[in-house]
C-alpha cells in the first residue's frame, strides 16, 4: 500500500493580482463573445455554506493562493501509484491558516479501492477537518457514475490536484453570471481566454466555485487505472467514461491565464451534485439553456507541489 508524501517539494511565486472591478471589466467585454448574455460584477461573497453550494466555509477571503499539486504525468501514460498526498496539509504549504480548500483531483483509490474524481471541499481549522468532500467512480457492474461524500477521517489525494486555497472568511468577490452559450468555449474556458488575451504573459489565477444551474453538461469520470500505456490524447479520450449530467451542478477549481514557469495545468474544474452525478467538466451540452453562475477570487500566489520532473502536456483538457 502506498504511504502519504510527507514534505514533498514546494515552490511558490506571486501572480498578477490586478483590482477585482479591473477584472470584471475585462470579463464583461470578453465573455460576451461566447455566451448572450453577460453580467460581471464585484459583490460581497454570499454565503457558500448554503444551498445551492453548500461549500465548506461562507467565503472566499483571506491570503487567496492557487496550489497545483502533482500532476497528468503521474497518471499516464501509466499510473505513479506512490504520487499520494494528504490534504491537511495544504495549508502549511500555502501558508494558511485556517485552510479553505476547494478544487479537482483524483481521488484516494486506497479508499475506494479503484481509481476516481474528486470534488475537493474541506477546511483544515487547528488541525481538525470539515470534510465535504466527494468523489465519483464508475460502478465496474453498470458503468454508471457513483458519488459519495468522503468522512472527515478521509483526506488524502491521489497524482494530481489543481486547488484554491484560502482562510475562508467573507469578502469582495467576482459575480459572473452567463446565460445562453453562443460561442465554442466552455465556462472556464471563456474566462481563462479572456483574460489571456488582455493580460498576455501576466499570469493571472482565479479560484472558486460556479452553479451550472440550468441545463447539462458533458463531465467524465475516470474508470480504474489503465494497464496499458496511453499515449496520446486519443488514448486517455478512449479510456475516459464520459456522462451528459443534468444541473444543478456545484463546480469547484481554478484557471491561470498564463503558466509562469511551473508546469501548471491552466484550468481544472470538477462538479458535485445533490442529485448524485459529480465528475470532470468538460462544457454544457443545451447552449440554449446554458445559465451559469459563478464566484471567484483572485490569487495572489501560486504555490506548486511535487512537480513531475518528467513532463508531458497530453490529457490535460
Amino acid at each position: 500500500m502506498a504511504a502519504v508524501i510527507r514534505n514533498p517539494p514546494v515552490q511558490s511565486k506571486a501572480l498578477h493580482s490586478p483590482p477585482l472591478d479591473e477584472v470584471a471589466s475585462v470579463l464583461s467585454g470578453g465573455l460576451k463573445g461566447n455566451f448572450a448574455e453577460v453580467d460581471v460584477r464585484v459583490v460581497p461573497c454570499p454565503d457558500l455554506t448554503k444551498e445551492p453550494f453548500t461549500l465548506a466555509c461562507k467565503g472566499l477571503g483571506g491570503s487567496p493562493r492557487l496550489v497545483e499539486v502533482g500532476g497528468v504525468p503521474y497518471l499516464v501514460p501509466l499510473v505513479q501509484r506512490d504520487r499520494l498526498y494528504d490534504l491537511k496539509d495544504v495549508g502549511s504549504w500555502a501558508e494558511v491558516e485556517p485552510a479553505f480548500v476547494i478544487g479537482a483531483g483524483a481521488g484516494p483509490w486506497p479508499y475506494a479501492g479503484v481509481n476516481c474524481e474528486m470534488m475537493v471541499n474541506m477546511e483544515v481549522a487547528a488541525g481538525r477537518v470539515s470534510n465535504h468532500t466527494r468523489i465519483a467512480r464508475v460502478d465496474p457492474g453498470d458503468g454508471s457514475c457513483v458519488q459519495e461524500v468522503l468522512p472527515d477521517s478521509e483526506t488524502r489525494c491521489a497524482l494530481l490536484a489543481n486547488l484554491f486555497c484560502a482562510q475562508g472568511t467573507p469578502g469582495q468577490v467576482l459575480q459572473v453570471i452567463c446565460k445562453k452559450r453562443t460561442g465554442a468555449d466552455d465556462f472556464v474556458s471563456s474566462i481563462r481566454k479572456t483574460l489571456q488575451s488582455f493580460y498576455k504573459d501576466k499570469a493571472v489565477g482565479l479560484g472558486g466555485t460556479f452553479l451550472l444551474k440550468e441545463g447539462k453538461a458533458k463531465q467524465h469520470v475516470m474508470p480504474d487505472f489503465s494497464t496499458v500505456p496511453l499515449n496520446s490524447d486519443a488514448d486517455v479520450e478512449n479510456w475516459l467514461r464520459f456522462f451528459n449530467m443534468s444541473a444543478p451542478l456545484i463546480a469547484v477549481g481554478t484557471l491561470v491565464s498564463a503558466d509562469p514557469g511551473l508546469d501548471l495545468r491552466v484550468q481544472h474544474f470538477h462538479s458535485f451534485s445533490h442529485h448524485g452525478k459529480g465528475g470532470h467538466y468538460h462544457i454544457d451540452t443545451e447552449p440554449d439553456a446554458a445559465h451559469y453562475l459563478g464566484y471567484f477570487a483572485v490569487a495572489e500566489a501560486v504555490c506548486r507541489v511535487d512537480k513531475p520532473q518528467v513532463t508531458h502536456l497530453i490529457g490535460r483538457d
